[in-house]
């Protein structure tokens, strides 16, 4: 592996985020990427006592700024021609839940600052760094992957706010994939439909038994799958749902 390759997953938490840090982890050197210190800052710590190699940099990605200090960050980290294997935009806009005509400019734009604005913002930043991985012809085609949710095919009411966030991110991710994938570059969009089994959701579908909500190592495991796909079974877009989802 190349001293100089790595991976970036901006908006780390405790859940998604978390579980694909530690997966890509396994193969990569890591940047976290998420608006506070606290949120990566264990994390990290985790990963280099354990033998990896993880740096967290406080960014908001909702801000052309923050992303441009935090990239100057990872090639003083990584130098000025380091290459990015893999980089995955989890970070989302704010979930409001509002009747339409109660909605301010406000309610409206939140949710796009961060799930479009942001995903703008952190593809200009990656691009560049995925396009230098694929002209050393790796074993994995350099990947971007995005983490979406149900509101991308589906504007449900009270939440037109959030539904064009994200309709609006799974519209960027598709242009990216027709453009760069003759450049070797592999963008995903995933599809998250469902309830994550992360600790503030432990609330619900309690009763519903084993399963009924997504596990995080899942998720990454098939972030991970994403990456790794051959050359001849390409995959944009999948969807991820508990057995007993409704669709």
């Amino acid at each position: 592996m190349a001293p100089n390759i790595f991976a970036v997953i901006a908006g780390v938490g405790p859940g998604t985020g978390a579980a694909v840090v530690r997966k890509f982890a396994q193969a990569y050197p890591v940047v976290l990427l998420a608006r506070k210190e606290e949120s990566y800052s264990s994390l990290v710590k985790e990963i280099n006592e354990a033998g990896g190699s993880a740096i967290g940099v406080a960014t908001d990605v909702s801000v052309g700024s923050s992303i441009t200090a935090a990239f100057e960050k990872i090639k003083a980290k990584f130098g000025s021609d380091a290459t990015c294997a893999a980089a995955v935009f989890n970070a989302s806009g704010t979930l409001v839940k509002k009747p339409f005509l109660e909605l301010t400019e406000d309610d409206f734009t939140k949710p796009y600052a961060v799930s479009g604005k942001g995903a703008f913002h952190f593809s200009q930043a990656v691009l560049p760094h995925l396009l230098a991985s694929a002209a050393t012809t790796p074993k994995y085609n350099p990947t971007l992957i995005f983490t979406g949710a149900t509101a991308a095919l589906k504007g449900s009411a009270g939440f037109s706010t959030f539904a064009s966030a994200k309709f609006a991110q799974r519209a960027l991710a598709q242009s990216l994939a027709r453009e760069f994938a003759p450049q070797g570059i592999h963008v995903s969009h995933v599809i998250i439909d469902g309830v994550i089994d992360i600790p503030s959701s432990k609330e619900y579908l309690k009763d519903a038994g084993p399963n009924a909500k997504i596990n995080t190592d899942a998720i990454a495991e098939a972030y991970w799958q994403l990456h790794t796909q051959h050359l001849s079974a390409m995959t944009h877009e999948i969807e991820i749902r508990p057995f007993i989802e409704k669709w």
